[in-house]
């Protein structure tokens, strides 16, 4: 490990940086938005057409697209400035509100439009994980990105616990209004606290840059596998997540017994990362990584059997806790990839994430539709298990040099 990843930090000195409390901020806005419009835009389908199906499509639309940005795009992260990418996203993203409030639009191009919005946030989130490597040294970062991954999920938390509500409060038209005034005020504080940098990159197709970064990220040592041991697991954890309303259903649990649980591992999420950033040193934490993976797969195979709800409950809290395993790659992953293709990477690191978080859960509930649902849920927790064996190799700390 490098020197200046050796010394603890704290949160209180992360925040004490003025731009990444901007990008902090931002990202909170922008995520709690995103996920308003998710809902008020599923609900507004579901009403004009009366289909289910369109209604999930509605739902998710902005996830899949990215795979399409990463692909294609993501060489911009490291082409242009960031201020100018990251305002730039949130501007797209507060005339999609508008138009979505105003626009009167067809089922097919409010899809669309959102759908082609999403194509650049693996562009912009690249272009956030620059300025964070920029802005953050050592464990500064580390805990840095640990914070900026937990806005996401607090965010997300508060869009879905609101969105409904919020929904029914105002409708879906001023509902998508608050969306767009949230993203204009990530804008306005992105344009003011970020700094102005100036990025020279060579000219030539986007597409192609980004094809060739790409390749080279892949063929870097130990990158890829880094990728996937930060992609895989969590697409597990996403998947045990999506099988909850049917599990709960079958299982005849409340509405709000539902509902605790559906916020069961965002809450075990929180006190891991907020409990192993504080609590151990730089390289605890990479020490950490392979129990802690294992505490995240071990827990749902008990899901096999009838568990009584508080246990249920317990399961989902722990195998949350077992996500701060991230915290010990942090430093791995920045110091892997190469320095002039920081921002491709974040892109395809996000990508790759957004992606297969899709399929996993599309994947278990094909499962779910042979077998019982405690078991298909029982089975993510044995495929994250088997993976985290299958890559105990990428996940073992590397001796000091």
């Amino acid at each position: 490990m490098t020197d200046k990843f050796t010394t603890k930090a704290t949160y209180g000195q992360v925040f004490a940086v003025t731009q990444f409390r901007a990008l902090f901020a931002a990202r909170l806005l922008g995520v709690m938005s995103d996920t308003l419009r998710s809902v008020a835009l599923a609900v507004l389908v579901f009403s004009q057409t009366s289909s289910p199906l369109l209604a999930a499509v509605a739902f998710t639309i902005g996830f899949l697209p990215q795979a399409a940005g990463g692909l294609f795009l993501a060489a911009m992260a490291d082409r242009f400035s960031p201020r100018t990418l990251i305002t730039t996203g949130y501007a797209l993203q507060c005339a999609v509100g508008l138009l979505l409030a105003f626009g009167r639009l067809p089922v097919a191009v409010s899809l669309l439009l959102v759908a082609a919005v999403a194509c650049l946030t693996p562009v912009t989130t690249g272009a956030a994980g620059r300025v964070l490597a920029e802005i953050l040294t050592g464990d500064t970062y580390v805990l840095g990105r640990s914070l900026n991954y937990l806005v996401a999920v607090a965010a997300q938390l508060v869009g879905m616990a609101a969105g409904g509500a919020l929904t029914a409060w105002l409708g879906v038209e001023r509902t998508m209004l608050v969306t767009a005034g949230a993203h204009l005020l990530a804008l306005v504080i992105s344009r003011l606290f970020l700094a102005r940098t100036e990025v020279v990159r060579a000219g030539g197709s986007i597409v192609r840059k980004t094809w060739q970064g790409n390749a080279a990220l892949v063929s870097a040592p130990g990158v890829i596998k880094l990728i996937m041991v930060q992609c895989l697991p969590a697409a597990y954890l996403a998947a045990a997540g999506s099988l909850l309303i049917p599990y709960a259903a079958q299982r005849a649990f409340s509405p709000t017994e539902t509902g605790l649980l559906l916020a069961a591992t965002s809450v075990g999420m929180l006190i891991g990362d907020v409990v192993v950033g504080r609590a151990f040193a730089p390289a605890t934490r990479e020490r950490l990584v392979l129990p802690l993976l294992l505490i995240m797969g071990t827990p749902s195979i008990a899901l096999i059997l009838d568990l009584p709800y508080p246990a249920v409950a317990a399961v989902y809290v722990i195998t949350g806790v077992g996500s701060a395993y991230l915290l010990g790659l942090q430093r791995r992953f920045l110091e892997a990839v190469p320095a002039d293709l920081q921002g491709q990477s974040f892109a395809l690191l996000n990508t790759t994430t957004m992606t297969i978080q899709g399929i996993g859960p599309l994947v278990f509930g094909v499962f779910a539709e042979f077998l019982p649902v405690g078991r298909a849920i029982a089975l993510t927790g044995v495929s994250s298990v088997i993976t985290t064996l299958l890559l105990r190799k990428a996940i073992r700390p590397r001796t000091s040099g």
